[in-house]
């Protein structure tokens, strides 16, 4: 996998061996940051981080620090490893929990919170937890199966969207 764009465009990190994650691919990744725009300063939340792929994203782009959360223990051993081997060991934090765990133990609100939920499990009730997690004027965006609607989250309207294949990404904001 790649770095996109940003500080850290071009270089190459870690993906987990295994089936368990669904990495998020090249063209929709460079996408979503593109429908963003300058993100520059802003405190990112990756709650699904799987590889780390949009956490690092976003800190190449300008984010000021990311929250990579990770439950399964080979994807969270690659996230640690690419931290080092990109050097944002400083602007990454990596958390070894499932978000919903995560979100009873801390009361920290994100700018942006980048939700690509496993497609096997969508919980919709765990996506409105994690969203009440947003500061004012912040933006959220998700990653959902394009075969299914996207879901309502409480406080939030939805701003834009766009079609991938098989897959969708929905802006919310507050």
């Amino acid at each position: 996998m790649r770095v996109i764009a940003g500080e850290l465009g071009g270089r190459i990190f870690n993906s987990p061996h295994g089936h368990r994650t669904h990495p998020m691919s090249d063209k929709m990744r460079g996408a979503l940051f593109n429908m963003l725009g300058d993100i520059s300063g802003l405190t990112a939340l990756d709650p699904f981080a799987g590889s780390g792929a949009l956490s690092f994203e976003a800190v190449s782009r300008g984010a000021a620090y990311a929250v990579a959360i990770e439950r399964d223990r080979n994807a969270q051993r690659t996230i640690r490893e690419n931290t080092v081997l990109l050097g944002v060991e400083d602007q990454v934090r990596s958390v070894s929990a499932n978000a919903s765990a995560w979100l009873r133990t801390t009361v920290e609100t994100f700018d942006l919170i980048l939700l690509d939920p496993p497609y096997d499990a969508l919980q919709v009730p765990l996506l409105n937890d994690l969203a009440q997690r947003l500061q004012p004027q912040g933006r959220l965006v998700l990653s959902w199966p394009g075969k299914h609607d996207p879901p309502t989250l409480n406080g939030l309207h939805m701003v834009s969207s766009k079609n991938y294949g098989d897959s969708s990404l929905y802006i919310y904001e507050n």
